[in-house]
């Protein structure tokens, strides 16, 4: 067993991998600007920069959160492509488990498809992926070496590798669909597990491509998420009745993800984990909010059970798709603006209560203002989209 998990750690697994999808380390004869084929195409891994550790006078010495050793850089490197259906593919899938994907597919499933979705799938994503982020802090594994792997993303090469939270998301946003459509809409569930299955394996396998996560890793996040959904399933229902519990239950949303935001585990070096998770967890904590704001102040009139089995979807005409892009137009363009406001307002105003100087931009990667100023800003945006774009479709006319 200890040689399988070996086997399965090794990065030239993954290695092999991408040569197999025709992705290739350029040779080291230096940049062909001129003359380079053009089936061909080579890019830059950029590596992570040492963050200069920042106190509260602009010293060197490390503040909260900051890093105590010097960030993991990456092996900067081009790469050839030379099958560009496998490369479009996966990156493609890639980003299915990135901000891109859940900033428009989770409100656009609360406006346009069925908003007791949308919360299911929100408040198993959140734990799910805080369960994922924290991990990694704790278990401290690598990310695969380059080389041998090609690695196609920057951002996240600060992170830990294990366990993959793409494919922990990926596998939970699909199979928490799937379980939750099954007795709320009849369609043929061969064809919804088939669906499911796909997405999840297509992301899990750009994580190998993309060269951001070993085997192993990819396993290990599928392995924790279908225990989580098996273990929280019963407690479903359950949890979506905790929006009309108590008048108190906003404080509970509020304080609680807070708390676990500020005592998130100290990395060695600063990574965007922190704030990935602060984000996460502020999201859902506003659509939470949000939620039960509806309900409390009745501007909504949501069954909290699930309706009876709907005999047919309803076929998708033009009208339902302008309608449907008109809705999500509207609902991102203030979403984003209160993100803009609300980022811009609690960063000034922390600035200011803590005396940092504002074109001082490693500042905000400080703990005492990192987490306050993304769990304001996303609990903003949670809020927002639960309860006031709904209002702003009806005050528009946009049922």
């Amino acid at each position: 067993m200890a040689e399988l998990l070996r086997s399965l750690q090794d990065s030239q697994l993954v290695a092999r991998f991408q040569r197999r999808c025709g992705l290739f380390p350029a040779p080291d004869e230096g940049p062909r600007e001129n003359g380079a084929d053009p089936t061909e195409r080579a890019a830059r891994v950029l590596g992570v920069e040492h963050l200069p550790a920042v106190n509260d006078k602009g010293g060197g010495a490390p503040a909260n959160g900051l890093r105590r050793a010097a960030a993991p850089e990456a092996y900067v490197q081009k790469y050839v492509v030379k099958n560009y259906f496998y490369y479009y593919l996966f990156q493609f899938s890639a980003a299915l488990g990135q901000e891109v994907f859940y900033i428009t597919f989770l409100p656009f499933t609360h406006w346009n498809i069925d908003p007791y979705l949308s919360r299911r799938l929100i408040i198993i994503w959140v734990l799910v992926m805080y369960i994922g982020q924290v991990a990694k802090d704790i278990l401290k594994w690598p990310r695969p070496s380059s080389p041998p792997v090609v690695k196609l993303e920057k951002r996240l090469i600060a992170e830990y590798g294990m366990p993959s939270t793409h494919a922990m998301a990926a596998t939970a946003i699909a199979f928490t669909l799937l379980i939750s459509t099954m007795d709320r809409y009849q369609y043929p569930f061969v064809l919804g597990l088939v669906m499911a299955v796909v997405f999840s394996t297509l992301v899990c396998l750009s994580r190998l491509y993309t060269g951001m996560h070993t085997v192993l890793d990819v396993l290990g996040g599928v392995l924790i998420t279908a225990l989580l959904i098996v273990l929280t399933y019963p407690a479903w229902t359950f949890i979506d009745r905790l929006d009309s519990a108590s008048p108190l239950f906003p404080v509970c949303v509020i304080v609680v993800p807070f708390f676990l935001c500020y005592n998130y585990p100290v990395s060695d070096y600063y990574s965007p984990t922190r704030a990935d998770t602060t984000t996460i967890l502020a999201a859902g904590a506003g659509v939470t909010i949000g939620f039960w704001i509806n309900h409390f102040f009745q501007l909504v009139s949501q069954p909290a059970e699930p309706l009876p089995v709907i005999q047919n979807i309803p076929p998708l005409t033009t009208y339902m798709f302008v309608l449907g892009l008109t809705k999500f137009a509207v609902g991102i363009v203030l979403i984003l603006l209160v993100r803009q406001l609300v980022q811009n307002l609690s960063l000034q105003v922390l600035y200011s209560w803590f005396k940092v100087v504002t074109r001082n931009k490693e500042a905000r990667r400080r703990l005492e203002i990192e987490v306050p100023y993304k769990f304001v800003t996303y609990t903003s945006v949670g809020i927002c989209a639960t309860t006031f774009v709904p209002m702003l479709h009806r005050f528009l006319g946009l049922p």
